[in-house]
């Protein structure tokens, strides 16, 4: 349970059996208790929220609805994803709260180029000064701040404000900032840029394989038919097996209702399971075969 793994961790701090990426902060770590009671009746994009330690050096600092993901290091931090435009004071503040100075924010990941996700980078890199890394098909639609032509949702979302990219990675480029080495996954799908991350993070001598997988949703506006596009469905695959495939004790998604994310953090359910990127691809696998036996028949 995770309350009992956020006690562990303490006591781990105690002993000085600290790992190398552990942080230093001046500020007290944040139990997942306040940010599951508070979000408990809240799911918006931009609906504020307390931080939470998830575990070892990794915090939820977004909203009740979106997940932005903050990876700690002496060295500096990374932040994955960004939420609203509107969002984004508060995701700063988030990091302030948790005792670390968002200056020391030195890399923006992206997990994919729509505005309740990446609607907040521009003014995090302004507050920062981070480096904003995506894969290539991502970069259109984060520099103009609208989804691009090869997306299904085109024309669903709201526009946000654009964003310099500053690097490209690829598939299996590892990013590395200190102690942190953050592995890219193109999972395109949902958007053709859409990046999930893995990475290994330890809480004194237990560690653990995380996966931030992203969304994996065959959703699109009525006039798109993923059956259309037999290249992007057989990439949209890959993706998915590419997940599944992840070594994944704990998995994290961008809207943290898709994987139980708080039900988990409040001890409800498991929050390490080996099988939930397998589960969580193949649900979405079997939402996507649904969608093109529905297309089928128009």
């Amino acid at each position: 349970m995770s309350v009992r793994i956020w006690i562990a961790s303490i006591a781990a701090l105690l002993c000085g059996c600290t790992p190398p990426d552990a942080p230093t902060r001046t500020a007290s770590v944040a139990p997942p208790d306040r940010l599951v009671e508070h979000c408990r009746d809240k799911d918006g994009w931009s609906d504020e929220a307390p931080p939470a330690q998830i575990f070892g050096n990794v915090y939820q600092v977004g909203t009740c609805g979106i997940v932005a993901l903050l990876v700690t290091s002496d060295q500096g931090h990374i932040l994955i994803d960004a939420a609203t435009d509107k969002a984004a004071p508060g995701i700063l503040r988030n990091i302030a709260t948790l005792g670390f100075d968002p200056r020391d924010v030195k890399i923006l990941l992206n997990g994919h180029e729509h505005n309740d996700h990446a609607g907040g980078f521009a003014a995090i890199k302004r507050a920062t000064g981070a480096r904003l890394l995506a894969r290539a098909e991502a970069k259109a639609g984060l520099e103009s701040g609208n989804a691009g032509p090869d997306d299904p949702q085109r024309g669903m979302n709201d526009p946000f404000p654009a964003v310099r990219v500053d690097d490209i990675v690829s598939d299996g480029q590892v990013v590395r900032l200190g102690s942190l080495a953050l592995t890219a996954h193109a999972t395109p799908g949902h958007t053709p840029g859409s990046t999930s991350w893995s990475w290994r993070s330890c809480m004194g001598e237990l560690c653990r394989d995380i996966v931030f997988a992203d969304s994996v949703t065959a959703f699109s506006s009525d006039s798109y038919r993923f059956s259309d596009h037999p290249a992007y469905v057989a990439a949209f695959r890959a993706g998915l097996d590419r997940i599944a495939g992840l070594s994944c004790d704990i998995l994290i998604t961008p809207h943290p209702g898709a994987s139980n994310l708080y039900t988990r953090l409040a001890g409800d359910a498991p929050l390490v399971d080996p099988r939930g990127c397998a589960d969580y691809a193949g649900n979405a696998r079997a939402r996507l075969d649904a969608r093109l036996a529905k297309e089928a028949t128009r």
